[in-house]
């Protein structure tokens, strides 16, 4: 859940508010369950990869769901 933290700390309060809107949520409520650790459900772990163009990676942030992230090309196994 860093990399949505750190994602919605790179964003401005209106961009946050928007990116939160497009993935189907609110940012008071994204603030919140990383404050409390919650876990999000699959589908907004999807649209929060989606909307975020991946940078926050849905595997990262609901691994059980989506599987370990799969490796970037040419990257060493």
């Amino acid at each position: 859940m860093k990399t949505l933290r750190d994602y919605l700390n790179s964003l401005s309060v209106n961009d946050q508010a928007e990116y939160a809107r497009r993935a189907g949520t609110t940012i008071g409520y994204l603030r919140k369950a990383l404050s409390k650790g919650q876990k999000f459900d699959g589908a907004l772990a999807r649209k929060l990869d989606e909307e975020s163009g991946g940078a926050v990676c849905r595997h990262e942030v609901r691994p059980d769901v989506f599987g370990p992230a799969p490796t970037q090309q040419g990257e060493a196994a």
